[in-house]
């Protein structure tokens, strides 16, 4: 049974586990969007959530409390000041997680986390926008039109040479 086992351990200590997700909680303010597995991000939401809550409220006690888990000055500043600024009517749901597929080496399921008030594509349009359509390896047969095109369009070249010669 799984009772009371509410933390994923992410396979790690619990003094290297609380090191990376401070590590990532300072990158993701820094960069605003990080890469990284499945697991990893759902954890780092937990992490960083309550610090953006805490930051709508900028007093010196707040800023000791979140310096504490990131033990990054910069990340702090930044979080205070323009992250706190941006999201300071939001009532939660700072971050967004989007899964990317399995990364090619260990098949690991990766997702891209980001803050959601920074992403510019889909606050200007409304909505994603929409995936290319993939390209294919192998050519596609000749048809009849095609073969056509290119004889007239050599025809054409060949023809101003010929008159420019004469």
């Amino acid at each position: 049974m799984r009772h009371n086992k509410k933390i994923n351990h992410l396979g790690r200590t619990s003094s290297h586990r609380s090191a990376m997700l401070s590590n990532m909680a300072a990158s993701l303010i820094l960069h605003k969007r990080i890469t990284t597995t499945v697991a990893k991000a759902k954890a780092l939401r937990v992490y960083f959530e309550p610090m953006v809550t805490r930051s709508k409220d900028d007093s010196t006690q707040s800023r000791r409390i979140v310096f504490r888990d990131l033990q990054n000055k910069f990340a702090v500043t930044e979080l205070f000041r323009d992250i706190a600024a941006k999201v300071g009517d939001r009532p939660g749901g700072y971050t967004r997680i989007i899964k990317l597929g399995a990364r090619l080496g260990d098949n690991a399921e990766m997702a891209m986390i980001e803050l959601v008030d920074y992403n510019e594509l889909l606050l200007t349009s409304g909505k994603a926008p929409a995936k290319a359509k993939p390209t294919r390896r192998r050519s596609a047969k000749k048809t009849t039109e095609t073969v056509a095109k290119k004889t007239t369009e050599k025809a054409e070249v060949k023809s101003p040479e010929a008159t420019e010669t004469e």
